[in-house]
């Protein structure tokens, strides 16, 4: 009996250790999977510097899109190549452009429409689209004419020869306003730390006419490194200003101005013990998005064949001036009591600027500036 009670009991033992022995085995598979998962870099969009109307190299970058990754160095976006884009899906292929060779990163972030025609003024744009002939490039010229009293720097750069198996697609985008009241011209001085070449800047000093005041708008001072201000105009454009030394993606810088903004909760009125300091900027630049060049869509007959982008930009202490051009040639191949802190909207290193119509959600242009004297370098003819 001792005996059988000794054989039951052994028994026993091992049928328990199993499950707990399975269990542990299970676990550690399990883990052995979770570890294997690895997490995908992100995908990041070719870097394409852009040139200066006579085709000189700069230091500068124009993205396709605000989603678009950032180098080092002055960055720039403008809406109007998104409008081209637009309008091949809308017209044309009627569906999100994917390319035979693979999507690049390029497109999908086209894709994804982030800025459209109606986020913004329809007087502040023109586009067209058509097969390739000379009476389509003497529509364009006599449209943005008539419209913006403006000529092309960039139709001379496609050929116009009549030819069905072509399509052109083109569009302008312009802006000219005014500030509320001229700031006063403030003293040059060096920008930032990368040079001692000194830039002009305009702005609010003290004895600065209190008339301007009106001007300015702050969204937030949470730091002396750490400022965001809207600059009022005339008519319903705005300009952002945002001192960070974040590396982001413009549509990341734009959500963390509106953030901060919404969440500050001090005074948002600029006043006698405020200064603001912003640089006069003057820039011409022009790029190819190549990274959708050369590529046939899918479903289509269409291969996009060529593409340009070019930004003329101006800014002082009377208002803002910006013109831009792309296009795109597809190819049919079948408190009281505290003592007042004197706050210093310096825009003196980098900073991010945004341009944005009243009521819209979305800017129309947006640009880094790191670099203020190599940027300016570019508007000089």
């Amino acid at each position: 009996m001792k005996r059988l009670y000794s054989v039951l009991l052994a028994i026993i033992i091992a049928v328990s250790i199993v499950p707990v022995v399975s269990a542990c085995h299970f676990k550690k598979e399990k883990l052995i999977e979770e570890s294997s998962v690895v997490t995908q870099p992100e995908e990041k969009t070719e870097i394409y510097y852009a040139k200066t109307k006579s085709g000189a190299e700069t230091d500068a970058v124009i993205l396709a899109t605000m989603q678009d990754t950032m180098p080092d160095g002055n960055c720039l976006w403008v809406g109007t190549f998104q409008i081209v884009w637009n309008e091949v899906i809308d017209n044309i292929t009627r569906r999100p452009i994917e390319f035979v060779e693979g999507t690049t990163v390029t497109a999908k972030h086209l894709n994804k429409r982030e800025f459209k025609k109606t986020d913004i003024s329809e007087n502040s744009y023109y586009t067209k689209y058509g097969k390739v002939s000379p009476e389509l490039k003497k529509e364009i010229e006599k449209g943005i004419k008539e419209k913006f009293n403006e000529t092309s720097d960039i139709l001379h750069s496609f050929d116009f020869s009549y030819n069905p198996k072509k399509i052109f697609i083109y569009a302008m985008l312009k802006k000219d306003f005014k500030f509320l009241e001229p700031f006063d011209k403030l003293s040059e001085d060096t920008f930032g730390n990368k040079n001692s070449e000194k830039v002009k800047y305009f702005g609010i000093k003290s004895s600065s006419s209190k008339n301007l005041y009106k001007n300015v708008s702050v969204l937030f001072y949470n730091s002396d490194n750490d400022y965001a201000v809207k600059l009022n105009t005339k008519t319903n454009d705005r300009v952002i200003l945002y001192r960070t030394d974040d590396i982001k993606k413009f549509n990341e810088y734009y959500n963390d101005i509106k953030s901060k903004s919404k969440a500050f909760d001090d005074n948002k009125y600029f006043g006698h013990y405020d200064r603001l300091k912003v640089p006069d900027i003057s820039l011409y630049l022009k790029t190819s998005f190549r990274d959708v060049e050369g590529k046939h869509i899918k479903k289509s007959d269409f291969k996009i064949d060529k593409t340009i982008e070019t930004i003329d930009f101006k800014m002082d202490n009377e208002g803002v001036k910006l013109k831009s051009e792309a296009a795109m040639l597809m190819l049919n191949s079948a408190g009281p009591g505290v003592t007042p802190k004197i706050r210093y909207f310096y825009f003196d290193k980098d900073f991010v600027l945004f341009l944005i119509e009243d009521g819209k959600n979305v800017p129309y242009y947006a640009m880094r500036v790191t670099d203020i004297a190599s940027l300016n370098k570019t508007g000089k003819k």
